[in-house]
């Protein structure tokens, strides 16, 4: 199969990139040459600004394309109309739902807004061919992640020494490894899979204290989970946690379609090692898009759980 990747250098895009070529399909990245321009010689890559100039990708064609890194929806447009593809994939988010403070499904209720991450990502779907695959993951976890969510837990686990837990520890929580969204993806597009999919996981419900525990394993520092009612304190200082009830079910999103689907979950433990040995392999562990880094400082986590 011939597969255009828009991105494909730095995290999601990646693992589509590195599973495509597992896979044996010939592979050409659509990029700006700016993040880990070295990666996937055997790959074609092609520099280009998607907001400014498509015309590198002119008088070609591709199987399918897979658009990781599309925000804007008149970018998204005019991506789909330049593009000779036979097949569209876009990764989107379950940010678009208009409603978490109960369970969504597929056919849930999304951001019409036009406005904000999830109104913006709804309004690229609507641009996309009808017959387009819409994958829609949670948190996306392992190496190279840019984000720094499920990174800090292992980061500040790995650390030791006592570690502000959130409460409700039986709160739910949802995440994906990249590597197993990557893989889905690739083979979705090669079946061409249409309509859309929630891309989270695991395969089980999964709590804050399973999530947590299973890293104080994997890690084996001397860490001591501090359970707390986090108050007065942003949601992004502790990944996976909320404090506000129109969000409590942000880890409840049904993935039922995507297992139907093919897609597979590996476990929680190798996901968590892995993280570990990429964080200590030195790696720059946070890329700043705006939004801050996420993470107690030690005096706010000494504050919230005095010894």
């Amino acid at each position: 199969m011939k597969l255009l990747v828009l991105g494909g250098t730095q995290f999601v895009g990646r693992a589509i990139a590195e599973a495509a070529l597992a896979r044996g399909h010939e592979l050409t990245l659509f990029h700006r040459g700016r993040t880990n321009p070295g990666l996937f010689p055997e790959a074609e890559h092609l520099l280009g600004d998607r907001e400014r100039d498509l015309s590198p990708l002119s008088g070609r064609s591709w199987d399918a394309v897979v658009d990781v890194n599309g925000y804007d929806p008149r970018v998204v447009r005019a991506a789909v109309d330049a593009i000779d593809a036979g097949h569209w994939v876009f990764v989107s988010t379950i940010s678009v739902y208009s409603d978490f403070s109960h369970p969504n499904d597929e056919d849930s209720a999304v951001d019409e807004s036009g406005e904000g991450y999830g109104g913006l990502k709804v309004a690229c779907e609507r641009a996309l061919p009808e017959d387009a695959l819409v994958v829609r993951p949670c948190i996306v976890a392992g190496p190279h992640d840019p984000t720094y969510r499920f990174t800090y837990w292992v980061d500040r686990i790995a650390r030791g020494g006592d570690v502000v837990a959130p409460e409700p520890r039986d709160g739910r929580v949802q995440l994906i490894d990249a590597r197993d969204l990557g893989g889905w993806v690739a083979r979705a597009a090669e079946q061409r899979l249409s309509g859309v999919f929630n891309a989270v996981g695991p395969a089980e419900p999964l709590t804050m204290e399973q999530l947590l525990e299973t890293i104080c394993r994997v890690t084996r520092s001397d860490a001591r989970l501090r359970w707390v009612v986090p108050e007065g304190i942003d949601d992004h200082l502790l990944p996976f946690w909320t404090g506000d009830p129109d969000w409590a079910a942000h880890g409840q999103v049904d993935n039922t379609r995507a297992i139907g689907a093919g897609l597979t979950f590996r476990p929680l433990e190798e996901t968590a090692r892995d993280t570990l040995r990429w964080i200590r392999s030195g790696a720059e562990l946070f890329v700043d898009r705006g939004f801050p880094k996420p993470g107690l400082a030690p005096e706010l986590e000494a504050e919230l759980a005095p010894v």
